[in-house]
């Protein structure tokens, strides 16, 4: 089977795509995309100049069908960070319609937009790289995780069982075209199972709500931002799914969109190394501050500090390890070879959670900026957050652990508010409604958090 086997359908269809107000039918998108593969080959690696609009849509997909590993360049990068994805991925060329999007790389940028259609190549082997997505970590430059066609053709299949993602929805969303989410999901999920795809350049309420589709992805901050356009957020009554990723939904949120729209949202876990892997489903529940169970091919288990079993009993925090069909080849070398940095076929996730009894994930956070370990407590930030979020004057509320003198760290809160709530006020507040010892200790009002181009807040900014 083709990776993008929707592609391939009569030329006939109905529309495949409409990104930012424009629209090709399937056959469209395939014959201009088969022009452009025709002209990469013996090409290494592709940049692709990822702004949002059909151009990047095209270049992906040239990428996929000539077989060549495509690099998603974001738009706002700055001139260091687009050199280094392009040097350090090997790229041979930049596929845009910017003149000047290779920046100060002297790589050749070729055109995207042209007229005529090209022969469809052969299907390149399944175990071939697709994409190639830089990640930041915490420490170093961002680094190139190595996707294969097999893998993302994996995971969009346990996707589209988990949320019954057909040929019938309209999927809708305005996330970035260099992310998982936005990409791998938003796009070739789309042109994998066939559903057409609204991308709205960007993620507003208006948008959103204009598009009519069955489907919508977002993040929380896309979320948040519906829920407080009342209209907007009724006028998505008659979606059949929506999806949030990328960060924990907070629970307020959650419940703000079920009372608006009348349905809870599915959430979902995954990272650039794993893609999606743990989901609430269609047909099934929908828990606030969970997402969910691993999808059809996916394993996951929970680790202490020292490596031995977490049971899964709800309430013990572990370190999240996960193994699976959907897993990537590894970090890109300078030899442009890639190796999984796996133990036993499991990866270590970096986040920590617990697991319920009846498979049911709730995600803490980042081990390194999430799990407080205080007074001998181990407090997952989240959870204070949330907690904080039910205050009436919180609008945003970022946890971290600091240095303490005798607690070793302590909880420490920073606080976007209505007003300005005392630091004692909002401390009492969590102790009411969480044991002592997971109440803030210090409260920072702040006029806004520091948050990535996915909504992420960025907490090593805080700390």
């Amino acid at each position: 089977m083709r990776l993008l086997n929707a592609l391939h359908g009569p030329a006939d269809d109905a529309y495949a795509v409409t990104v930012a107000g424009e629209t090709l039918s399937r056959h469209e998108l395939l014959g201009r995309a088969a022009a452009l593969a025709a002209e990469l080959g013996g090409v290494p690696m592709a940049a692709v100049h990822a702004a949002p609009g059909m151009p990047a849509v095209v270049a992906v997909t040239a990428g996929l069908l000539a077989g060549v590993p495509v690099v998603p360049v974001p738009p706002d990068a700055g001139e260091v960070e687009r050199a280094h994805v392009l040097r350090d991925s090997g790229a041979a060329v930049v596929l845009s319609d910017d003149p000047a999007a290779a920046g100060e790389s002297g790589l050749p940028v070729v055109p995207v937009s042209r007229t005529g259609h090209g022969t469809v190549p052969g299907e390149p082997a399944a175990e071939t790289p697709a994409l190639v997505l830089y990640t930041s970590g915490t420490t170093g430059p961002p680094k190139g995780v190595v996707l294969s066609r097999a893998a993302i053709a994996a995971d969009l299949d346990a996707l589209a069982g988990a949320w019954q993602w057909t040929g019938g929805d309209t999927l809708v969303h305005g996330l970035p075209l260099y992310h998982v989410h936005g990409l791998v999901l938003g796009v070739l999920g789309a042109l994998r199972t066939g559903s057409r795809l609204v991308h709205t350049g960007r993620p507003t309420p208006e948008a959103y709500a204009g598009a009519r589709g069955s489907l919508y992805f977002g993040v929380p901050t896309v979320w948040s931002r519906i829920c407080a356009d009342p209209g907007a957020a009724r006028a998505l009554r008659g979606a059949r799914l929506l999806v949030s990723g990328s960060a924990a939904l907070p629970v307020p949120v959650f419940d703000d969109l079920v009372a608006l729209t009348g349905q809870a949202p599915v959430e979902r876990y995954g990272m650039t190394e794993t893609l999606i892997t743990v989901s609430a489903r269609a047909d099934g529940d929908r828990r606030p501050g969970h997402v969910g169970v691993p999808l059809d091919g996916v394993r996951t288990r929970l680790v202490g500090d020292t490596g031995e079993p977490v049971p899964a009993d709800g309430a013990s925090i572990g370190h999240l390890q996960v193994r699976g069909a959907t897993m990537f080849d590894g970090y890109l070398r300078p030899d442009g070879s890639a190796e999984a940095p796996l133990t036993d076929g499991w990866y270590a996730t970096g986040d920590v959670a617990t697991i319920g009894p009846d498979g049911w994930h709730r995600i803490v956070g980042r081990a390194s900026t999430d799990l407080i370990k205080t007074g001998g407590y181990r407090v997952g930030a989240g959870e204070v957050e949330d907690a904080l979020l039910l205050h009436p004057a919180v609008r945003e509320a970022a946890v971290v652990g600091t240095p303490h003198p005798d607690l070793g760290e302590q909880v420490t809160a920073f606080v976007v508010a209505d007003g300005r709530p005392a630091a004692g006020e909002l401390i009492a507040f969590v102790a009411g409604k969480l044991a002592a010892h997971k109440r803030p200790r210090a409260v920072h009002l702040v006029a806004e958090l520091p948050r990535n181009a996915m909504g992420k807040v960025q907490k090593s900014r805080l700390r």
